[in-house]
Protein backbone atom coordinates (compact mmCIF):
# COMPACT_ATOMS: atom_id res chain seq x y z
CA UNK A 1 0.00 0.00 0.00
CA UNK A 2 1.08 3.23 -1.21
CA UNK A 3 0.49 6.26 1.10
CA UNK A 4 0.60 10.01 0.58
CA UNK A 5 -0.35 13.42 1.56
CA UNK A 6 -2.46 16.04 -0.86
CA UNK A 7 -4.15 19.41 0.18
CA UNK A 8 -7.89 19.74 0.02
CA UNK A 9 -9.00 23.34 -1.68
CA UNK A 10 -12.60 23.05 -0.76
CA UNK A 11 -14.68 23.86 1.60
CA UNK A 12 -17.51 21.60 0.95
CA UNK A 13 -15.05 18.91 0.27
CA UNK A 14 -13.13 19.38 3.59
CA UNK A 15 -16.36 19.98 5.47
CA UNK A 16 -17.71 16.92 4.32
CA UNK A 17 -14.67 14.84 5.13
CA UNK A 18 -14.89 16.09 8.66
CA UNK A 19 -18.26 15.03 9.03
CA UNK A 20 -17.59 11.43 7.28
CA UNK A 21 -15.13 10.79 10.19
CA UNK A 22 -17.20 12.27 12.90
CA UNK A 23 -14.20 14.60 13.42
CA UNK A 24 -14.06 17.99 15.68
CA UNK A 25 -15.54 21.63 15.01
CA UNK A 26 -12.39 22.71 15.24
CA UNK A 27 -11.66 21.05 12.28
CA UNK A 28 -14.03 22.19 10.28
CA UNK A 29 -12.99 24.46 7.00
CA UNK A 30 -14.34 28.07 8.71
CA UNK A 31 -12.38 27.37 12.30
CA UNK A 32 -9.42 27.42 10.46
CA UNK A 33 -10.53 30.26 8.35
CA UNK A 34 -10.33 32.35 11.38
CA UNK A 35 -7.09 31.00 13.00
CA UNK A 36 -5.67 32.20 9.33
CA UNK A 37 -6.64 35.74 10.05
CA UNK A 38 -4.90 35.73 13.47
CA UNK A 39 -1.29 35.13 13.33
CA UNK A 40 -1.92 31.21 12.41
CA UNK A 41 -1.39 29.89 8.52
CA UNK A 42 -3.35 26.65 7.29
CA UNK A 43 -2.69 23.48 5.57
CA UNK A 44 -5.95 21.40 5.38
CA UNK A 45 -4.72 17.52 3.96
CA UNK A 46 -5.52 14.20 3.23
CA UNK A 47 -3.93 11.19 3.87
CA UNK A 48 -4.93 8.80 0.83
CA UNK A 49 -3.72 5.19 -0.04
CA UNK A 50 -4.40 4.52 -3.68
CA UNK A 51 -7.71 4.26 -3.40
CA UNK A 52 -9.03 5.26 -0.10
CA UNK A 53 -8.83 8.46 2.43
CA UNK A 54 -7.63 7.14 5.11
CA UNK A 55 -7.70 10.26 7.30
CA UNK A 56 -7.15 13.86 7.09
CA UNK A 57 -5.97 16.78 9.41
CA UNK A 58 -6.49 20.35 9.44
CA UNK A 59 -2.71 22.05 10.31
CA UNK A 60 -2.17 25.32 11.65
CA UNK A 61 1.36 26.69 10.89
CA UNK A 62 2.63 29.09 13.42
CA UNK A 63 5.85 30.66 12.41
CA UNK A 64 8.09 30.61 15.50
CA UNK A 65 11.66 32.96 15.55
CA UNK A 66 14.73 31.73 14.29
CA UNK A 67 16.21 29.12 14.53
CA UNK A 68 12.90 27.38 14.90
CA UNK A 69 10.97 28.14 12.14
CA UNK A 70 7.33 26.75 12.31
CA UNK A 71 4.96 24.91 15.07
CA UNK A 72 2.66 22.57 13.12
CA UNK A 73 -0.66 22.12 15.54
CA UNK A 74 -3.73 19.55 14.99
CA UNK A 75 -6.48 21.07 17.17
CA UNK A 76 -8.80 18.24 18.05
CA UNK A 77 -7.30 15.76 15.34
CA UNK A 78 -6.33 14.09 13.24
CA UNK A 79 -9.37 12.29 11.89
CA UNK A 80 -9.04 8.90 11.25
CA UNK A 81 -9.94 4.91 13.05
CA UNK A 82 -7.66 3.84 15.74
CA UNK A 83 -6.27 1.06 12.69
CA UNK A 84 -4.99 3.64 10.36
CA UNK A 85 -3.78 6.31 13.33
CA UNK A 86 0.00 5.28 13.31
CA UNK A 87 0.44 5.49 9.25
CA UNK A 88 -1.76 8.80 9.22
CA UNK A 89 0.29 10.64 11.92
CA UNK A 90 3.41 8.74 10.46
CA UNK A 91 2.58 10.98 7.38
CA UNK A 92 1.84 13.81 8.56
CA UNK A 93 4.73 14.86 10.70
CA UNK A 94 7.07 13.82 7.58
CA UNK A 95 4.84 16.51 5.49
CA UNK A 96 4.73 18.51 8.37
CA UNK A 97 8.59 18.43 8.33
CA UNK A 98 9.12 18.55 4.63
CA UNK A 99 6.73 21.12 3.66
CA UNK A 100 6.45 23.36 6.67
CA UNK A 101 10.31 22.80 8.32
CA UNK A 102 8.45 22.71 11.62
CA UNK A 103 10.07 21.62 14.96
CA UNK A 104 7.74 19.58 16.16
CA UNK A 105 4.22 18.21 15.42
CA UNK A 106 1.85 19.32 18.26
CA UNK A 107 -1.77 17.20 18.24
CA UNK A 108 -4.60 17.06 20.50
CA UNK A 109 -6.76 14.18 19.28
CA UNK A 110 -10.20 13.96 20.30
CA UNK A 111 -9.82 10.37 21.19
CA UNK A 112 -10.63 9.16 25.06
CA UNK A 113 -6.89 8.62 26.82
CA UNK A 114 -7.97 4.86 27.22
CA UNK A 115 -8.91 4.08 23.35
CA UNK A 116 -7.23 2.01 21.13
CA UNK A 117 -5.42 5.66 20.21
CA UNK A 118 -3.77 5.87 22.36
CA UNK A 119 -0.76 2.53 21.89
CA UNK A 120 -1.32 3.86 17.80
CA UNK A 121 -0.12 7.70 19.18
CA UNK A 122 3.11 6.10 20.29
CA UNK A 123 3.58 3.89 18.38
CA UNK A 124 4.35 7.09 15.64
CA UNK A 125 6.86 8.47 17.97
CA UNK A 126 4.86 11.21 19.70
CA UNK A 127 4.93 11.42 23.44
CA UNK A 128 2.66 13.64 26.08
CA UNK A 129 3.54 17.50 26.53
CA UNK A 130 2.71 19.61 29.37
CA UNK A 131 2.36 22.57 25.91
CA UNK A 132 -1.54 22.11 26.42
CA UNK A 133 -4.00 24.88 24.51
CA UNK A 134 -7.47 22.56 24.81
CA UNK A 135 -7.57 20.95 28.54
CA UNK A 136 -8.29 17.22 28.04
CA UNK A 137 -10.01 16.95 30.87
CA UNK A 138 -13.40 17.81 30.02
CA UNK A 139 -16.90 16.73 30.56
CA UNK A 140 -18.90 15.15 27.38
CA UNK A 141 -23.19 14.47 27.54
CA UNK A 142 -24.65 11.39 25.45
CA UNK A 143 -27.32 13.47 23.22
CA UNK A 144 -29.17 10.25 22.73
CA UNK A 145 -30.53 10.11 26.36
CA UNK A 146 -33.88 11.80 27.25
CA UNK A 147 -34.41 14.68 28.63
CA UNK A 148 -35.36 12.66 32.04
CA UNK A 149 -32.14 10.69 31.72
CA UNK A 150 -29.56 13.83 31.00
CA UNK A 151 -31.65 15.78 33.81
CA UNK A 152 -30.57 12.58 36.27
CA UNK A 153 -27.07 12.98 36.04
CA UNK A 154 -27.62 16.57 38.16
CA UNK A 155 -27.71 17.73 40.64
CA UNK A 156 -31.15 18.54 42.56
CA UNK A 157 -30.34 22.15 42.89
CA UNK A 158 -29.51 22.47 39.08
CA UNK A 159 -32.73 21.00 38.26
CA UNK A 160 -34.70 23.29 39.94
CA UNK A 161 -32.60 26.53 38.48
CA UNK A 162 -33.38 24.67 35.12
CA UNK A 163 -37.09 24.58 35.27
CA UNK A 164 -37.58 28.10 37.04
CA UNK A 165 -35.45 29.68 34.04
CA UNK A 166 -38.07 27.51 31.56
CA UNK A 167 -40.91 28.52 33.14
CA UNK A 168 -39.74 32.07 32.91
CA UNK A 169 -40.99 34.77 30.26
CA UNK A 170 -37.08 34.67 29.28
CA UNK A 171 -37.21 33.54 25.69
CA UNK A 172 -34.46 31.27 24.65
CA UNK A 173 -32.72 30.99 20.97
CA UNK A 174 -29.91 31.36 18.69
CA UNK A 175 -28.10 34.39 18.43
CA UNK A 176 -29.47 36.29 14.91
CA UNK A 177 -28.35 39.70 13.92
CA UNK A 178 -24.55 41.67 14.73
CA UNK A 179 -26.49 43.91 17.07
CA UNK A 180 -26.81 41.32 19.21
CA UNK A 181 -23.81 39.36 18.56
CA UNK A 182 -22.11 42.94 19.76
CA UNK A 183 -24.78 42.46 23.44
CA UNK A 184 -22.37 38.64 23.15
CA UNK A 185 -19.27 40.60 23.38
CA UNK A 186 -20.55 42.83 25.80
CA UNK A 187 -21.77 40.27 28.05
CA UNK A 188 -18.29 38.37 27.67
CA UNK A 189 -16.14 41.34 28.52
CA UNK A 190 -18.42 41.49 31.92
CA UNK A 191 -17.78 37.89 32.46
CA UNK A 192 -14.44 38.20 32.33
CA UNK A 193 -13.69 41.41 33.77
CA UNK A 194 -15.67 39.39 36.86
CA UNK A 195 -13.78 36.22 36.72
CA UNK A 196 -10.53 37.62 35.40
CA UNK A 197 -9.89 35.66 32.54
CA UNK A 198 -8.16 37.22 29.73
CA UNK A 199 -10.11 37.13 25.95
CA UNK A 200 -9.46 37.93 22.88
CA UNK A 201 -10.24 41.33 20.66
CA UNK A 202 -13.68 41.77 19.52
CA UNK A 203 -12.46 41.02 16.07
CA UNK A 204 -12.09 37.59 16.44
CA UNK A 205 -15.05 36.73 17.80
CA UNK A 206 -16.64 38.28 15.18
CA UNK A 207 -14.46 36.68 12.59
CA UNK A 208 -15.49 33.18 14.42
CA UNK A 209 -19.68 34.36 13.74
CA UNK A 210 -18.82 35.40 10.21
CA UNK A 211 -16.14 32.56 8.97
CA UNK A 212 -18.00 29.18 10.87
CA UNK A 213 -21.77 30.43 10.16
CA UNK A 214 -24.02 27.74 10.80
CA UNK A 215 -21.28 25.84 12.85
CA UNK A 216 -21.38 28.77 15.38
CA UNK A 217 -24.60 28.88 16.69
CA UNK A 218 -25.04 31.36 19.95
CA UNK A 219 -27.76 30.52 22.16
CA UNK A 220 -28.64 33.30 24.03
CA UNK A 221 -31.24 33.79 26.65
CA UNK A 222 -33.75 37.43 26.24
CA UNK A 223 -35.56 39.69 27.94
CA UNK A 224 -37.04 41.55 25.34
CA UNK A 225 -34.80 42.46 23.21
CA UNK A 226 -32.10 42.26 25.84
CA UNK A 227 -29.36 39.82 26.30
CA UNK A 228 -29.28 37.86 29.73
CA UNK A 229 -26.44 35.09 29.27
CA UNK A 230 -25.29 33.21 26.33
CA UNK A 231 -23.49 29.83 25.70
CA UNK A 232 -21.29 30.05 22.39
CA UNK A 233 -20.41 26.68 20.47
CA UNK A 234 -19.00 25.19 17.36
CA UNK A 235 -20.76 22.06 16.05
CA UNK A 236 -19.45 19.03 13.44
CA UNK A 237 -22.15 16.91 12.60
CA UNK A 238 -21.27 14.83 15.50
CA UNK A 239 -19.91 17.14 18.26
CA UNK A 240 -21.32 20.38 19.76
CA UNK A 241 -18.58 21.90 21.07
CA UNK A 242 -18.70 24.98 23.79
CA UNK A 243 -16.60 27.70 22.95
CA UNK A 244 -17.68 30.80 25.34
CA UNK A 245 -20.35 31.49 27.47
CA UNK A 246 -21.14 34.74 29.85
CA UNK A 247 -24.14 36.01 32.10
CA UNK A 248 -25.15 39.52 32.85
CA UNK A 249 -25.61 40.52 36.74
CA UNK A 250 -29.21 40.29 35.96
CA UNK A 251 -28.96 37.21 34.27
CA UNK A 252 -27.08 36.00 37.14
CA UNK A 253 -29.89 37.36 39.57
CA UNK A 254 -32.51 35.41 37.54
CA UNK A 255 -30.18 32.11 37.28
CA UNK A 256 -30.56 32.31 33.72
CA UNK A 257 -27.40 31.05 32.96
CA UNK A 258 -28.81 27.21 33.86
CA UNK A 259 -31.90 27.77 31.63
CA UNK A 260 -29.42 28.35 28.53
CA UNK A 261 -26.92 25.91 29.29
CA UNK A 262 -30.06 23.69 28.76
CA UNK A 263 -31.52 25.60 25.87
CA UNK A 264 -28.27 24.98 24.09
CA UNK A 265 -28.12 21.03 25.58
CA UNK A 266 -31.35 20.88 23.72
CA UNK A 267 -30.87 23.12 20.46
CA UNK A 268 -27.63 20.66 19.30
CA UNK A 269 -29.37 17.47 19.99
CA UNK A 270 -32.26 19.07 17.69
CA UNK A 271 -29.15 20.09 15.49
CA UNK A 272 -28.24 16.49 15.13
CA UNK A 273 -25.40 16.23 17.25
CA UNK A 274 -24.37 13.05 19.06
CA UNK A 275 -22.37 14.71 21.49
CA UNK A 276 -21.67 17.82 24.06
CA UNK A 277 -18.67 18.23 24.85
CA UNK A 278 -18.11 21.31 27.79
CA UNK A 279 -14.48 22.24 26.39
CA UNK A 280 -12.55 21.73 29.38
CA UNK A 281 -12.38 21.32 33.64
CA UNK A 282 -10.35 23.56 35.58
CA UNK A 283 -9.73 24.20 39.26
CA UNK A 284 -12.10 27.49 38.95
CA UNK A 285 -15.63 28.10 39.26
CA UNK A 286 -16.59 28.47 35.94
CA UNK A 287 -15.80 24.18 35.99
CA UNK A 288 -17.93 24.03 39.24
CA UNK A 289 -20.66 25.37 37.66
CA UNK A 290 -20.36 23.08 34.41
CA UNK A 291 -19.98 19.99 36.87
CA UNK A 292 -23.02 20.90 37.77
CA UNK A 293 -24.69 19.05 34.81
CA UNK A 294 -23.45 15.21 35.51
CA UNK A 295 -21.89 13.31 38.07
CA UNK A 296 -18.72 11.91 35.22
CA UNK A 297 -15.98 13.23 33.90
CA UNK A 298 -14.35 12.94 30.56
CA UNK A 299 -10.39 12.48 29.85
CA UNK A 300 -9.09 13.10 26.37
CA UNK A 301 -5.62 11.83 25.29
CA UNK A 302 -4.19 15.18 25.98
CA UNK A 303 -1.24 17.03 24.25
CA UNK A 304 1.51 14.87 22.29
CA UNK A 305 4.55 16.24 20.20
CA UNK A 306 6.74 14.50 17.44
CA UNK A 307 9.80 16.10 17.09
CA UNK A 308 11.23 17.51 13.87
CA UNK A 309 14.06 19.07 14.48
CA UNK A 310 17.43 18.60 16.47
CA UNK A 311 16.32 21.66 18.44
CA UNK A 312 13.47 20.18 19.66
CA UNK A 313 14.81 19.57 23.38
CA UNK A 314 15.65 23.52 23.08
CA UNK A 315 12.23 24.56 21.71
CA UNK A 316 10.02 22.12 24.31
CA UNK A 317 11.95 23.82 27.55
CA UNK A 318 11.45 27.66 25.86
CA UNK A 319 7.39 26.51 25.07
CA UNK A 320 6.34 27.05 28.63
CA UNK A 321 7.92 29.94 29.91
CA UNK A 322 6.75 31.32 26.58
CA UNK A 323 3.43 30.79 27.19
CA UNK A 324 2.89 31.55 30.92
CA UNK A 325 4.11 34.81 29.80
CA UNK A 326 1.24 34.99 27.27
CA UNK A 327 -1.22 33.43 29.78
CA UNK A 328 -0.01 36.37 32.24
CA UNK A 329 -0.80 38.86 29.79
CA UNK A 330 -4.33 38.01 28.86
CA UNK A 331 -5.18 38.26 32.49
CA UNK A 332 -3.66 41.11 32.66
CA UNK A 333 -6.11 42.84 30.06
CA UNK A 334 -9.84 43.04 31.86
CA UNK A 335 -7.83 45.20 35.09
CA UNK A 336 -6.16 47.55 31.82
CA UNK A 337 -9.68 47.67 30.53
CA UNK A 338 -11.45 48.48 33.73
CA UNK A 339 -8.71 50.84 34.58
CA UNK A 340 -8.95 53.06 31.19
CA UNK A 341 -12.28 52.90 31.10
CA UNK A 342 -12.01 54.35 35.17
CA UNK A 343 -9.51 56.71 33.51
CA UNK A 344 -11.91 58.05 30.42
CA UNK A 345 -14.74 60.41 32.54
CA UNK A 346 -11.73 62.26 34.28
CA UNK A 347 -10.25 62.93 31.04
CA UNK A 348 -13.69 63.85 29.05
CA UNK A 349 -13.97 66.43 32.44
CA UNK A 350 -10.19 67.48 32.14
CA UNK A 351 -10.82 68.25 28.34
CA UNK A 352 -13.08 71.66 27.89
CA UNK A 353 -9.94 72.68 30.30
CA UNK A 354 -7.35 71.90 28.28
CA UNK A 355 -9.16 73.11 25.34
CA UNK A 356 -9.21 76.30 27.05
CA UNK A 357 -5.43 76.60 27.80
CA UNK A 358 -4.42 75.39 24.43
CA UNK A 359 -6.34 78.22 23.30
CA UNK A 360 -5.11 80.69 25.11
CA UNK A 361 -1.45 79.50 24.29
CA UNK A 362 -1.92 79.41 20.56
CA UNK A 363 -3.07 82.54 20.55
CA UNK A 364 -0.28 84.17 22.23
Amino acid sequence: MSLAVMPCTDRAVWDGYVDQFQGHPQQLWGWGETKGMHGWSVDRVLVTDDENILGCAQLLIRKLPFPFRALVYVPRGPMCSADHATAVLDQLAEYASSRHRGVALSIEPDWDAESAFAPAVAAAGFTPSSNTVLIPRTLILDLAKSDDELMAEMSKSTRANIRKAMRSEVEFRKVQTPAELEQVLGIYHETADRAGFGIHEDQYYRDIFANLGEGSPIIGAFDGGQLLAFVWLSRSGATAFELYGGVSAEGQKQRVNYGVKWAALQAMREDGCARYDFNGLLNDGISDFKKQFAKHENLLMGTWEKPLSPLYPVYARAMPAARKGLQAARKALPAARRGLQNALPAARKALPAARSFLGRVTQR
